[in-house]
């Protein structure tokens, strides 16, 4: 999903200031019987929401977005552009979650090469550039906090076969592992159904990589949407890849919007995530089903309901 750029000039106390007063104010006047019951109180789950998803509310400024976030309750936030942010952007973003007990979600590691063939060449250069992101993304890590790191890697080589295919990836993986134990911190696998032409498609072919790459470095991101759109069945092959599986994202289907909005029965997926004790975070990767502030609100109501399983 693309994410917004933005320049932040303001002090981090100010904007604190201002997304706990106004923003989160006139959101709370929004809510009405069960919803302002809610309002606030932290989620059976550990939900992450994304630049952008309440600017309507929050304001442009990210930090202004995140400290709305806090104020209705999410405690993570996820980034996938966070590594084109400059330092000072990254630092201050580090500080005010570090200020509000709040967890970072995954940024995307991307040397350029992600949409396109790339890693299941084998070609040196993709590799080196690879392990060379993966190093950069140590430093901003450190500012922000973060335990995990989104990689795919890349298209189809349609001329040469599967299985050297994904040994080139296997390889490509491994090298970047080693580079990230160092400092903890964890690539995350992403299958996606965006067109046909991607490599990583399932969660099963995850799970055989993680496998072969044998690093705790190396996991799975269980993306609901994307499996949903490839495979379907999407407990079952989640239990059969949960040794692996280290993080998760949510979209709703057809659409790629907030849960209720399609056809995904989230309510039952995210009691099941409970039952089997998932403490790690849900990110929220996907789109609002309606425009506006009002579209904003709805959005957490999907939430507060599709979190209301206990």
């Amino acid at each position: 999903m693309e994410r917004r750029k933005f320049l932040q000039q303001s002090t981090l106390a100010g904007l604190s200031t201002l997304a706990a007063g106004s923003a989160a104010a006139a959101a709370h006047q929004s809510f009405s019987g069960k919803d302002k019951e809610h309002a606030g109180k932290t989620f059976n789950l550990n939900y992450a929401p994304h630049d952008g998803m309440f600017k309507n509310s929050g304001g442009e400024n990210f930090l202004d977005q995140i400290q709305f976030m806090y104020d209705q309750g999410f405690r993570s936030i996820e980034d996938n552009g966070m590594m084109k942010r400059d330092t000072a952007e990254q630092e201050k973003i580090g500080k005010l979650l570090s200020k509000l007990g709040m967890q970072m979600g995954v940024f995307v590691i991307d040397a350029g090469d992600n949409w396109k063939v790339s890693l299941t060449s084998g070609k040196q250069e993709f590799k080196d550039a690879f392990v060379k992101e993966c190093k950069k993304a140590l430093e901003t890590a450190k500012r922000v906090n973060a335990k995990w790191a989104t990689v795919v890697p890349g298209y189809f080589e349609r001329n040469l076969p599967i299985g050297v295919q994904t040994a080139h990836v296997i390889e490509a993986f491994r090298a970047g592992a080693g580079v990230l134990e160092k400092e903890g911190l964890v690539m995350v696998m992403e299958p996606l159904s965006d067109n046909p032409d991607l490599f990583l498609r399932t969660a099963e072919q995850s799970y055989g990589i993680c496998k072969a790459v044998n690093s705790p470095s190396c996991k799975i991101l269980y993306d609901i949407y994307h499996m949903q759109r490839n495979t379907g069945n999407l407990i079952p092959v989640m239990d059969m890849c949960w040794d692996e599986i280290a993080y998760i994202q949510i979209g709703d289907n057809p659409g790629r919007k907030e849960p209720t909005s399609g056809e995904i029965n989230y309510k039952n997926i995210f009691k099941h995530l409970h039952k089997k004790g998932f403490k790690g975070i849900l990110g929220m990767e996907h789109g609002n089903a309606n425009p506006g502030k009002e579209g904003e609100q709805a959005l957490i109501k999907a939430y507060r309901e599709s979190d209301d399983f206990l």
